[in-house]
């Protein structure tokens, strides 16, 4: 009996980790696209689970829509690579972080809570830049 509880509590913590909780969502896609998740490259479907540390990668004709759990809207353009390195959300606070990169291509973004919560909440890296984002919408493009 001891172990069972002990196996029920090593669960529930596994799922209530940052690490493992879902951030975001596949809304909509066209063309090629996929989220790359370590190794694995799964195709982005309509309703797919995001987890911090994921790529958001676009073909030639690629686009993904994705929203976000703090209502953070993501609208990659095609030819695009952007991985979701940092985020964190605390729904009752409305407070987090989130750190993006912009490797190539573009990114339209609508920014939610976290942005609105604190200086510095939300950036944007590029090859060449970092944004501090405080509750707009802005396009982000990197040429390569």
């Amino acid at each position: 009996m001891v172990h069972r509880g002990f196996a029920v509590l090593a669960c529930a913590s596994l799922i209530g980790s940052p690490a493992w909780a879902e951030i975001a969502r596949v809304k909509t896609t066209t063309g090629t696209a996929a989220v790359e998740r370590g190794v694995a490259r799964l195709p982005a479907a309509p309703g797919l689970q995001l987890n911090p540390g994921d790529k958001l990668v676009t073909g030639k004709d690629g686009r993904i829509s994705v929203t976000f759990i703090d209502n953070t809207r993501f609208s990659v353009g095609p030819n695009s690579r952007i991985a979701v390195n940092e985020f964190t959300y605390d729904r009752t606070r409305q407070q987090g972080s989130f750190v993006t990169e912009v490797d190539r291509g573009s990114l339209g973004i609508v920014s939610g809570h976290i942005a609105k919560s604190g200086k510095d909440a939300m950036k944007v890296r590029t090859p060449n830049s970092l944004l501090g984002v405080r509750g707009t919408r802005f396009i982000v493009e990197v040429s390569k």
